[in-house]
């Protein structure tokens, strides 16, 4: 597994292949695994951790300077040092917060870094039936808003925290070092804020972690809404899809105003709290004051530590709150990172340096879904160099056969042999090299025309890139744009034609010079007579070279030397197209039906 990101401790017991992952549900263990995560991008934390201690003086050590000057002016004593050394106990304050946040905003940034690397790293590592499952908004909010939660709570949240723990632990020992009476007094405030914290938090957990789930699926739909905007007006369902975002919009608002009723209670209830403490501590210590068991100037002290001792409770359970949507978005990133990524090349893996393009099927069976296979017992000797034609109906499997030889999915059973040698036993980067392959879905990616064209080869001079594009019947429309072959494809190509999309992805393959050509209904989307153009282009490229043509234009394929018509996941016929037409089969009559002889 080729991730940029320590692997977290393995789990006990070996997990079977798609089963579903326990998720950690409790914030200790998914704090810890976001730790984990960040293995490697701590440097400096150290300096954090000194710099916090630091930055909890000013609230240890100002109360009890306070004090002391209280006494000496009620003892008519010059306080004139104590007043300065106050002074610059607090611009020192200022100084250490300023850099413990300088240095938490680089260090914090470093460990976001490495988480979102780490997760775009998973992705790219998981195989294509992932991505079948899930929907692609829903992942954008994972590899965005959950991360950015994520950043945003360790680079705000964690230096808090560590300088709350350092300041709890001083005016705790400073207090119960002065007077063990108003320690007590104090700590019931800490104690009622603890055991509201709790109740609290146990409801937001729930409500945060549904939060982000339902924030998923809102991104989901407005990535298809958009995606998918010209399709909704041609089908006048405007209002629904409003409806649809609508509700889902309103399911997240009523969720997250839930979030925020719950975890808005915490702090004025901590208030009422501190403030009845506040006056409990005071009238204690006014009564000891009156029996001359303490000075006004540790009353004064005691006062404003009841203060600053409560404050950082109040502080860390809102630190926990913003815990509870962090938490939740974690554990929506150790999904992906817990998904089985796509199989690792096997030990010994080989190298495909040099492939005939000799192809056989051994009784292949295959489904996206194990108990529903699409291809069923499929057998096929294929020899190097041999144009193959698949024709079927819509779902027969045509499309599934190229992936499989591909390997985007391994066969469930049976197996795929290039050159005499099973599919999985070559490296799969070499295996894809061998492959040129033209989609009925386009890519395309915002870069340059050219760069399009050349994907994958950036080695490639001007001058073959430009080739290709005429071999495809692109390079007259490409030299119309406004930088020609320069012009940078925003949003995919949105700009361009379905058909000149697909000559782009056209020339792309005839530019890697591949032994072996997959063409999924490569001129679906062109006119007839670019499609003419196509035709005699890939008759000469596809010379010499073992390709695969998927079509519904049956006229596109006549000229292969197999065709092979598919049908319920079977191969039904089989032969050149002088054969299956002398068979009158099923070939034939859709033959026949295209060119509307009776």
């Amino acid at each position: 597994m080729d991730r940029n990101v320590a692997t977290p401790p393995p789990t006990t017991g070996r997990r079977q292949r798609g089963m579903r992952v326990v998720k950690p549900k409790d914030m200790k263990g998914s704090l810890r695994r976001i730790l984990w995560l960040t293995k490697g991008s701590r440097k400096g934390l150290g300096w954090i951790l000194m710099l916090s201690g630091l930055a909890s003086l000013s609230s240890v050590l100002s109360p009890l300077l306070i004090g002391k000057a209280v006494n000496q002016i009620d003892g008519g004593n010059p306080v004139m040092w104590l007043l300065a050394l106050l002074a610059g106990l607090y611009v020192a304050d200022w100084l250490v917060r300023f850099l413990q946040q300088f240095f938490m905003a680089s260090i914090g940034q470093k460990m976001i870094l490495n988480i979102r690397t780490g997760l775009f790293s998973a992705v790219k590592n998981l195989p294509l039936s992932f991505f079948d499952r899930s929907q692609h908004g829903e992942l954008m909010s994972r590899l965005t808003n959950d991360v950015d939660t994520i950043s945003t709570t360790i680079s705000d949240s964690l230096t808090h925290l560590m300088m709350y723990g350092f300041t709890i632990l001083g005016i705790f020992f400073i207090m119960l070092y002065e007077n063990v009476i108003l320690t007590c007094v104090a700590l019931l405030a800490v104690i009622m804020i603890l055991i509201l914290t709790r109740v609290i938090t146990r409801q937001t957990r729930k409500l945060f972690k549904k939060q982000q789930v339902v924030l998923g699926k809102l991104n989901g739909q407005i990535e298809e809404s958009i995606s998918g905007l010209s399709m909704i007006k041609a089908f006048g369902r405007e209002s629904k899809v409003v409806g649809e975002f609508e509700e889902n919009n309103e399911e997240f608002c009523e969720v997250a105003t839930q979030a925020l009723i719950w975890s808005g209670y915490l702090m004025p209830i901590t208030n009422v709290i501190n403030n009845l403490n506040y006056v409990l501590i005071a009238v204690v210590s006014g009564v000891m004051a009156a029996n001359n068991l303490i000075t006004v100037g540790m009353i004064s002290s005691f006062l404003l530590y009841s203060r600053q001792f409560s404050r950082p409770f109040v502080e860390m359970a809102n630190i926990y709150n913003n815990f509870q949507t962090a938490v939740a978005g974690a554990e929506r990133i150790f999904e992906i990172l817990d998904e089985e990524p796509e199989p690792p090349d096997v030990l010994g893996a080989l190298s495909l340096d040099h492939p005939r393009g000799e192809i056989r099927l051994d009784h292949v069976t295959f489904g996206y879904d194990a108990k529903v296979p699409i291809l069923k017992e499929v057998s096929l000797d294929i020899p190097a160099g041999t144009r193959v034609a698949v024709v079927g109906p819509t779902g027969a499997g045509k499309t599934t056969l190229i992936s499989l030889l591909t390997r985007f999915y391994d066969v469930n059973e049976g197996s795929i042999l290039l050159d005499g040698r099973d599919l999985r036993e070559y490296k799969i980067e070499s295996l894809r090299r061998a492959f040129g392959v033209v989609l009925q879905d386009t890519s395309l990616f915002g870069m340059s025309v050219r760069d399009n064209i050349s994907y994958g080869r950036s080695d490639v001079p001007f001058e073959k890139i430009r080739e290709a594009a005429v071999t495809a019947g692109a390079d007259s429309f490409i030299r119309r744009l406004p930088a020609g072959y320069e012009t940078i494809l925003h949003q995919g190509g949105t700009t361009l034609s379905q058909g000149e999309r697909q000559l782009l992805t056209i020339a792309r393959a005839i530019l890697t010079d591949a032994p072996i050509l997959i063409l999924d209904e490569a001129t679906s989307s062109v006119d007839t007579m670019t499609e003419q153009k196509i035709r005699k282009a890939m008759l000469g490229l596809t010379k010499g070279r073992t390709s695969f043509i998927i079509a519904h234009r049956l006229s596109t394929i006549r000229y292969s030397d197999i065709i092979l018509l598919i049908e319920d996941g079977h191969i039904a016929e089989q032969g050149t197209h002088e054969e299956l037409m002398e068979m009158d089969g099923k070939y034939a009559s859709m033959y026949k039906t295209q060119l509307g002889i009776q």
